[in-house]
């Protein structure tokens, strides 16, 4: 039986080194990885839908809480906007082993709302980046 976790302190970085770790500036972070489903049903699949993997995709939605002062997370994203820049997400900031595998690839930042919320809101906003090519994941 698995063991459940709490995520009290996931590590995201994009685009390092600048700007790097940006856990700090983070509520939630997501990263879905799904592959194509393809219908290769023929006349000897005896009523039976056959299907095979296709190309892989993700995405790494995250939730952002943003910040306007000098040298913020809002001048590094605006930054980035419309690149492909290089992520690495873990479950924890801990050093990375095999209960703290790191999953590292590239996403395009299509996206940056810097303004986001009502009166008494706090200003932060969600996106969610495509992947750009491979998803790999390490423990070491």
């Amino acid at each position: 039986m698995g063991v459940q976790m709490v995520l009290t302190a996931t590590y995201v970085s994009l685009a390092a080194p600048t700007p790097g770790d940006i856990s700090g500036a983070i509520k939630k972070a997501e990263l879905s990885i799904e592959v194509d489903e393809k219908d290769v049903t023929n006349f000897l699949s005896a009523g039976w839908k056959e299907v095979k993997g296709g190309l892989k995709s993700g995405s790494l939605a995250l939730t952002f809480m943003n910040d306007m002062t000098a040298a913020s997370i809002d001048a590094s994203m605006w930054a980035l906007l419309g690149s492909v820049v290089t992520f690495e997400v873990r479950a924890s900031n801990a050093a990375v082993g095999t209960s703290n595998p790191k999953y590292t690839g590239s996403v395009l930042v299509k996206q940056w709302n810097p303004i986001a919320g009502s009166p008494g809101d706090v200003n932060e906003a969600s996106y969610t980046y495509p992947t750009s090519g491979a998803v790999t994941r390490a423990t070491s």
